[in-house]
Formats: structure tokens, C-alpha cells, sequence
């Protein structure tokens, strides 16, 4: 008889993990993000759904180390370095929009019957951003590194430190939201604060010297247990104390930001992260209670319409009030108008210290998620409604009547140093870019630019190309590069065009159409870089120069037989490091012939005899 043998719910396991694999690539892909597909799979397999599970609550506090662990991460990233190179943005326009928004959003709840408590809760959970969303539609628009992109991420991270003391604030104001005390517990305050002093203290003095001889074991798995010790000890110090568990991780964070051992830590607490936080997002998926959504739709149509509308009007008039252009501040108001992931994590903790109760706490929750909604249907409504922009040409010259007998078309990293030889040489040139702020920086470098797209044919007449000896395409983009050149080529047969190729695809495409040079924008740096490798170590300097010049050979070599037969020939060219099979035991006997075809192809006996 077969014994009885407990373990884990494996099928439990599978419906989790297989709901995360299906609908996070599915709402990626239609542009919704990562988090709302979590959401969307929690609702799912939850008890509202296909009843997979039917205590959500069992899961969701596993998953809270989820965020436990993301803000240790934030506490990673927030060196003081860091801080204070963005202190404007991040304690300026930051603190002027949450405290603005908070203020805004709380006056709402008050207004329409709430108590002060539970309407600062609402209020400030919608104050905090989706950083997920923010961070994706920032990086699709590629607008990060842009000063409106970095005014956004400022705001962010001022979001993300305004999550520890809200949820601080969170516990101290439970007392107050109860009828049975009058006052704060100013004993329960000291401990928290003792807490805190000593963490601060124990991050200075202790953990530095605990990796260090952690790292003296050289035992990967060891500092691995130590990180996650870190973190988790730090949280249930905050616990035990009465504060938030969060709080703890992300003072660990801050203290070990400028440790040697900060990318150690980081990466080895980033897997445990991404897999807990996904949790806790289908978690809350889950716990979405759509009974209660139900019979309080009108409730929270009202609230999502009116936090988004009153949300939105706090971060265009914070950022009117710091000089932000008039879009600027809309496109700002739209994208940032949502509540975020840390919303669940605040009314989770007032949910349970008392401040709401579970039916607010679900009314609030589908608030959130319905806002997050919804921020794409409203950037996309701005986007039809906002005239496209048009760029300010303020100190900018428009190319027109240009006669150099060389035209750069785009003046970037590559273009600025492919001028260099001509200038030296007295060689004179025309440059057009149609990128505003780099045409702005380059006059303070003494660089006449103008203005203007190499794509259009009335561009490079005005430009002089028609005039020119050469034209350098020194672009970026492999279809832009494409673009003129193909235009180049044909509208003006006799000049010389000279083209910066992306990869190896776009070299083939430009000798195809017949340009008279190409060089993709990484090949010598590369090729240099690999010689001056192998001088390092240890390889004579002339030797060195011939195997360059044999990449060099190879390479050449290979391109000529991929203009004949494809991007797949000449592949023996390239040396690769995978072994190369070969014979387990040496035949006993040399290959033989049974034909006239294979003798032709087999080598000689005295061949033979000789390898």
C-alpha cells in the first residue's frame, strides 16, 4: 500500500507561474505593461475568476517581500551623489508636485464625506505614480536621457522616498482613526525611532566589515544567504518595532549605496525581487473583489475621473509654476495622471492597522487599476488633440544656398570626428542636422550648423549636395542612412557619397546602391581595439598589426561573397570559439575511392601520408 506523502501544492505553483508567463507578454505587447498584466491574471485565477485560489490573503503577505526587496533596491540606487546631482528636480519640482497632488487629492475625499484620515490615505496612494508604466512609455518614446524625460524620473525617485515616510505616517495616524485611544502612542514613536538610530548605526559600523569577510570565503551562495539576510533582518527590525517592513529594506539600501559591495548585493536581490513583486502584483489581481466593484461602480467611475482630473491639474500647475512649456506640462499631467503599484502597498497597510476597511480597500484598489487603465487611452487622446510639435529654430539658421564642396549630413559623435581630417586640410564644408539642441551645443564649440532633414530632396538642393564633391552621410539610423543615400544617388549621379553604416546588413544595402565608401561605425574601433588586446598580452606589436590586417583581409573577403550569395556566406571566414568536432580514435585505414566522382574529391595517399 502506497504511503501517504505531503508536499507542495504544485498545482498551485503552475497556475501562478503559468498566469504570469501568459499575460505579462500578452499586455506588453498591446502596450499596457508588464504590471497590468499581473493584475489581469491575478482577476483571472482568483476567486472571482476561475477560483484557482480562494484566500488571496495567504499569498499576498508572502508577496509583500516583494516590495520589501524593490525598495531596497530603490534605497540601492539613491547614493548622495546621485541625490545631489538631481536635487532640484528630484526636492524642487518633486516636492512641489507630491505635496501640491496630496493636498489636491486629500481636499477631494474631504469634500465628498470622508474622515481626514481616510481621505489623506486615498489621496496620497493616488499621489504616487506607476514607476512601471512612467518608465516603459518613457523608454519606448526613448525621452529618458531627454530634460523632460530626467524632470520625470526626478519626480519618480522623489515618489519612491516618499513611500517610506507615508507608510510611517500610516502607522502613526492609526491610533487617531480609532475611537478607543486619544492620542499617539508616543512610547510605540520612541521604539520606532530607537529602531531606526540603531539600523542607521549598525549600517555604518557592521555591514561594510560583513561583506568583506564574506567575501573573503569566496562562496557565491553564502553572499547570496547575506543579502537577503540584510534585507529581511532590517525589515522585521522595522516590524517588530512597529514601523513598515519596507521602511527597513530601503534604510539597508541607503546605507550599503555607496559600498563596494552595492552591484554584488544588487544583483544577487534582484531575482528574489522581480519573481515576489510579480507576486504581489497577481496578488492584488486577485484580491480585486469585483462584487463590491460591482455595487459601487458609479463610486468608482466618480473617483478614478475625478482623482485623474484633480491629479492632473496639480502636476500642470507645478510644472507651469517651475517655467515647464505649456505641452510639457500636459504631456507630463497625462502620462504621471495615474495612481501606481505602491498605492496597494499603502492601503494594504492602512487596511490592516485600521485606517480602512476591506470594502474601501477594494473600492480603492479598482480605483488604481482602472486609473492605470485608462493612461493609455488619455496619451493617446492627447496626442490627437495636441497640434504636432514644431521645433523652436530660435539661433538657428535653416540650410539654404549652402556651396561647400563636401556636405556632412548629421553632426553627431561620428560626424563631429569625420570632420576633423577635412578641416585640418582647409577642406571646405557644409553641415546640416535637424536635431535643434545639438546644433545649439556644437555653435559653443565654434561648428557652423543648420538646420535640416537629409531625407528630403528639397533639403539636400538647398544644402548644396547637388554642388558638392561628396556627401558624408554620418546619420545613425540604418533606414535613414539608406534613405539618403538612395536619394543621393539618384538625384545626383556625379557626386561622390561616403556612408556610415549601421551593422553589416545596411554595408551591403549602401554597396548595393553604390555609394563610393561605407564603414560600419564600430568595425576599426573594434578591429583597433582587439590589436591593442593582444599587445596587452603579451603578443608581439607586429604581430599583432598582421592578424589586424588578416580581420581586416577576412572581412573584405567575406562581405564579397555576401554580396553574391547572401548575409550567410563566407561564414567560415569568421574564426568562431565553439570546439571543432572531430574523430574519436585515428581510422585504421585511409579513405578509398569506389568512384571517379569522390576520387576527385578526396586527397591524395601522398597527401594523406603527409597530414
Amino acid at each position: 500500500m502506497a504511503a501517504q506523502v505531503s508536499g507542495p501544492d504544485l498545482l498551485s505553483v503552475v497556475v501562478l507561474l503559468g498566469a504570469g508567463v501568459v499575460a505579462v507578454p500578452l499586455f506588453k505587447r498591446l502596450g499596457l505593461g508588464s504590471v497590468l498584466g499581473y493584475l489581469a491574471a491575478g482577476l483571472v485565477i482568483g476567486p472571482f475568476g476561475l477560483k484557482f485560489f480562494t484566500d488571496p490573503q495567504t499569498i499576498l503577505h508572502v508577496a509583500e517581500l516583494g516590495i520589501v526587496m524593490f525598495l531596497f533596491l530603490i534605497g540601492l540606487e539613491m547614493q548622495p551623489s546621485r541625490l545631489w546631482g538631481l536635487r532640484k528636480d528630484i526636492f524642487g519640482l518633486g516636492a512641489l508636485q507630491v505635496g501640491l497632488c496630496a493636498v489636491l487629492l486629500t481636499s477631494v475625499g474631504i469634500a465628498t464625506g470622508f474622515p481626514i484620515a481616510q481621505s489623506f490615505v486615498a489621496g496620497a496612494g493616488f499621489v504616487l505614480t506607476s514607476t512601471a508604466i512612467v518608465m516603459q512609455l518613457l523608454e519606448e518614446r526613448g525621452e529618458i536621457a531627454s530634460p523632460q524625460g530626467q524632470r520625470i524620473v526626478s519626480i519618480l525617485l522623489l515618489e519612491d522616498l516618499a513611500i517610506v515616510p507615508l507608510l510611517a505616517l500610516v502607522a502613526f495616524l492609526a491610533p487617531m482613526s480609532t475611537t478607543e485611544t486619544g492620542g499617539l502612542h508616543w512610547i510605540d514613536m520612541g521604539i520606532g525611532i530607537g529602531a531606526i538610530v540603531g539600523l542607521v548605526l549598525a549600517g555604518k559600523y557592521l555591514l561594510n566589515p560583513l561583506f568583506g569577510f564574506l567575501a573573503q570565503s569566496r562562496a557565491r551562495e553564502v553572499m547570496t544567504a547575506a543579502a537577503l539576510l540584510v534585507v529581511l533582518g532590517a525589515a522585521l527590525v522595522m516590524q517588530v518595532s512597529g514601523l513598515s517592513m519596507a521602511m527597513g529594506a530601503f534604510l539597508a539600501g541607503v546605507l550599503l549605496s555607496e559600498s563596494t559591495f552595492r552591484h554584488q548585493l544588487e544583483a544577487d536581490v534582484e531575482p528574489f525581487r522581480g519573481i515576489l513583486l510579480g507576486l504581489f502584483f497577481l496578488a492584488v489581481g486577485m484580491s480585486l473583489d469585483l462584487s463590491v466593484v460591482a455595487a459601487n461602480w458609479h463610486t468608482v467611475l466618480f473617483y478614478v475621473l475625478a482623482f485623474k482630473i484633480v491629479k492632473g491639474a496639480g502636476i500642470y500647475i507645478a510644472a507651469r509654476l517651475l517655467k515647464s512649456s505649456n505641452r510639457e506640462a500636459l504631456e507630463r499631467a497625462v502620462i504621471m495622471g495615474q495612481g501606481g503599484e505602491f498605492a496597494f502597498v499603502l492601503y494594504s497597510t492602512a487596511t490592516a492597522v485600521g485606517i480602512l476597511d476591506g470594502e474601501a480597500n477594494a473600492i480603492l484598489t479598482a480605483i488604481i487599476i482602472f486609473s492605470m487603465v485608462l493612461t493609455p487611452l488619455f496619451i493617446l487622446a492627447l496626442r490627437l488633440l495636441l497640434p504636432k510639435e514644431e521645433q523652436a529654430l530660435e539661433g538657428v539658421e535653416i540650410a539654404e544656398g549652402l556651396s561647400g564642396s563636401v556636405l556632412i549630413i548629421g553632426f553627431g559623435r561620428f560626424g563631429q570626428i569625420s570632420s576633423q581630417p577635412l578641416l585640418l586640410r582647409g577642406v571646405d564644408i557644409s553641415i546640416i542636422d535637424n536635431d535643434i539642441e545639438m546644433i545649439q551645443a556644437a555653435a559653443q564649440f565654434g561648428f557652423k550648423v543648420y538646420y535640416g532633414d537629409g531625407t528630403r530632396l528639397d533639403i539636400l538642393h538647398a544644402a548644396g549636395a547637388g554642388r558638392a564633391q561628396a556627401v558624408l552621410i554620418c546619420v545613425d539610423k540604418a533606414e535613414t542612412i539608406l534613405t539618403i543615400a538612395a536619394l543621393v544617388k539618384s538625384e545626383f549621379p556625379l557626386v561622390q557619397v561616403y556612408a556610415r553604416a549601421y551593422d553589416r546588413g545596411t554595408t551591403i544595402e549602401l554597396v548595393k546602391l553604390g555609394v563610393e565608401y561605407q564603414m560600419r561605425e564600430t568595425f576599426e574601433s573594434a578591429v583597433v581595439f582587439g590589436e591593442n588586446t593582444l599587445i596587452g598580452l603579451g603578443v608581439d606589436p607586429q604581430e599583432a598589426a598582421d592578424i589586424a590586417a588578416d580581420v581586416r583581409r577576412r572581412d573584405a573577403e567575406r562581405l564579397d561573397l555576401q554580396l553574391a550569395g547572401g548575409i550567410r556566406a563566407g561564414s567560415d571566414l569568421m574564426k568562431g570559439n565553439a570546439p571543432v568536432p572531430g574523430p574519436l580514435v585515428k581510422p585504421r585505414q585511409t579513405g578509398r575511392a569506389l568512384n571517379e566522382e569522390t576520387a576527385s574529391v578526396l586527397p591524395s595517399p601522398q597527401r594523406a601520408d603527409a597530414n
